[in-house]
């Protein structure tokens, strides 16, 4: 597994991303949390496609925070069943990656 990740998130308002994101850098479970949006979506829901407004919020962490991050995310997000999925950070600057691991601490 890598030492570094992204993990991402999606919520139905600016609001919801806003406090998701501090909560988990208050929390020391990730180094930031950037909003995106508003973002239209398409997808399929019990059977049905649809569209709407969300935003985006993407975090960096490291590989030790990653399932605390992943319940902190589940346990207070807006949506029953949200989307959290990850993504290793191959590389980077070293000053980049060191002030992640200090900022999770």
């Amino acid at each position: 597994m890598a030492d570094f990740l992204i993990m991402i998130t999606t919520v139905d308002t600016h609001g919801a991303a806003r406090k998701l994101s501090r909560s988990a850098v208050e929390a020391h479970l990730a180094a930031s949390g950037q909003v995106t949006g508003p973002i239209e979506t398409t997808y399929r829901h019990l059977g049905e496609v649809s569209e709407g407004t969300e935003y985006q919020v993407t975090f960096r962490t490291t590989d030790d925070r990653r399932e605390a991050l992943q319940r902190h995310l589940a346990e207070n997000h807006p949506y029953d069943s949200p989307e959290v999925i990850a993504f290793a950070i191959d590389s980077g600057r070293s000053e980049y990656l060191e002030w992640i691991t200090r900022a999770t601490r």
